[in-house]
């Protein structure tokens, strides 16, 4: 154990095993952390706006060597190998958006990345990190003011909301693979979610309703909205492909002991009728457990296990619809769609309650088969098939369509929404530039970086569509400057426009987290001056 002395003169210890580990302190351990924040920054930063490019992943494991194509943020950095802890931060909040919104997971990211890059240079400039993150605070609130000055809640008009909803996942869809189809996709999105709405509280949306069903053939524009729920599964030999007036019992239960199991044990007879005899017991057993299963008066059993021959003839003969193998999460939707209870044990019927719906059928999608539960209990279930040209195109069609359904649910419980293409993140920048010439002290020079960095957001945009950025943006900030509050960027013509000309709207939910997160990563990043790797404690020899 050895005294150590910092640049401040304070002492410290450093322990016998860590004096061989590495440690990065002070300017340098700030300046690490930035470079490192910004370089996975940039991973994701051409993925940015409508005209964002894609990015390939591969898995190079020895069992799963797997391709994916996707420009979705969350995606790309939950698939990146780190050891960096500064980087390892940013993955965290795109993750975090991706859960709370569901969209701006790369907005997120760029901005955090952007925030570090102005504090770099000044950190360069000998400006300490505290006085950053104080000038960064001050900003972050008036930012936060801007935004919600901006937004606008049309949550009392039904027909607004409506078409607030279909924007909102018009701009969220622009930016995805299916941005040449993003108003048919926007268009099931919003009903799907109009559905939940109509049957629940907007506080309580719950998404496992909307059941997202993947078949390859056809194109994207085959994609349809489909009331009830689709299982994608297949119904036994001999059994009704169609029972209406369904009593649905869900089920997770063993219907195979009709087989002898009996491993690594010996049963010794005298004889093959004494074999026979064993057989028929194993089978009156399982004769027993289908008199119970019907005694629930069903009609139609599920079951998330394999249901083997013997209860299969079984069921056939007493004309019940039995259908094995839902996988769990099949289980539970189904159980929450149809209003039933998921049971393992069948002694007491009167303690269950069945699923219910109207029809229950077998129907054709593609070349595929696969069962219908029409008029279910919770009205508000749906399915979304979803066709494509190949799996990889099926891939980032659900990912696309999960965060527009997801961006669509945060706006359903915050209904306010703002002006996209570049709008509100000069509009705050506008608005903090405001406040800098009354900020005394290096706080304001912070401030100024802060605005620097929400302009760049645009920027990125317009450099991602092959545009010329600077005068882009130097027009966009002209029109501000005049009073044009709604104007933003118009990639499609590569010039400015009014926004909710265009309908270029996005959610304030979604804005709102990206701008707080992306400071609070960056302002903790920025505190960090020390770096310190240590091993775990060595064995010693004979212990």
């Amino acid at each position: 154990m050895s005294l150590i002395y910092d640049e401040y003169g304070r002492p410290f210890v450093i322990l016998k095993e860590q004096q061989a580990k590495s440690r990065v302190k002070g300017l340098e351990a700030v300046k690490a952390n930035i470079i490192a924040a910004k370089s996975i920054s940039n991973i994701v930063r051409t993925s940015l706006g409508p005209k964002g490019m894609d990015k390939i992943l591969q898995r190079v494991t020895e069992t799963d060597q797997s391709v994916s194509v996707t420009n979705d943020g969350a995606t790309i950095l939950r698939s990146v190998m780190l050891d960096n802890a500064a980087a390892k931060v940013l993955v965290d909040i795109a993750k975090v958006q991706d859960d709370e919104v569901g969209d701006g997971t790369t907005s997120v990211a760029v901005f955090c990345g952007e925030l570090l890059r102005e504090a770099e240079q000044l950190v360069n400039a000998r400006i300490h990190p505290q006085t950053i993150a104080d000038g960064w605070r001050i900003a972050t609130r008036i930012a936060r003011q801007a935004l919600l000055d901006s937004s606008v809640d049309n949550s009392g008009d039904d027909e607004k909301f409506r078409q607030d909803l279909f924007r909102i996942a018009r701009t969220t869809l622009s930016s995805k693979l299916v941005t040449y189809e993003k108003d048919y996709f926007a268009k099931l999105a919003v009903d799907a979610i109009m559905r939940l709405k109509k049957e629940g509280s907007s506080d309580n949306l719950n998404l496992d309703l909307i059941q997202i069903l993947k078949k390859p053939g056809g194109q994207l524009r085959d994609s349809y909205l489909e009331d009830g729920f689709l299982l994608d599964k297949s119904i036994g030999v001999g059994q009704p492909k169609k029972v209406t007036n369904a009593k649905i019992l869900i089920a997770n239960t063993s219907m195979d002991t009709d087989k002898i199991k009996i491993y690594g044990s010996r049963v010794k007879v005298d004889s093959m009728t004494k074999v026979a005899e064993i057989e028929e017991a194993e089978k009156n057993k399982m004769r027993q457990k289908c008199d119970k299963i019907m005694n629930h008066g069903c009609n139609v059993f599920i079951n998330r296990q394999l249901i083997y021959n013997l209860p299969e003839t079984i069921f056939a003969e007493k004309g019940i619809m039995a259908i094995e193998h839902a996988d769990f999460d099949g289980v539970e939707r189904l159980a929450a769609v149809t209003g039933g209870d998921v049971v393992s044990t069948f002694d007491h019927p009167e303690l269950v309650t069945l699923g219910e719906c109207e029809v229950v059928e077998e129907i054709m999608i593609g070349e595929d088969k696969v069962i219908r539960l029409g008029g279910c209990k919770s009205g508000e279930a749906c399915s979304i098939v979803l066709r494509g040209a190949s799996s990889h195109v099926l891939d980032e069609a659900e990912r696309s369509l999960h965060d527009a359904l997801c961006i669509l649910q945060a706006t359903v419980k915050e209904p306010r929404s703002i002006c996209g293409g570049g709008c509100t993140e000069t509009l705050m920048a506008q608005a903090i530039d405001r406040e800098v010439e009354n900020t005394p002290g290096k706080k304001a020079l912070a401030m100024a970086a802060y605005a620097r960095a929400l302009r760049q957001m645009p920027s990125i945009i317009a450099d991602n569509g092959g545009y010329d950025s600077a005068e882009l943006v130097t027009q966009l900030r002209a029109k501000h400057a005049a009073g044009h509050s709604t104007y933003g960027l118009d990639m499609y013509n590569g010039t400015i426009a009014d926004m909710t000309t265009l309908g270029v709207t996005e959610s304030y939910k979604s804005k709102y987290q990206v701008l707080m997160s992306a400071s609070e990563a960056a302002e903790m990043i920025l505190r960090v001056d020390d770096i310190i790797k240590c091993a775990p404690r060595q064995r010693e020899q004979g212990y």
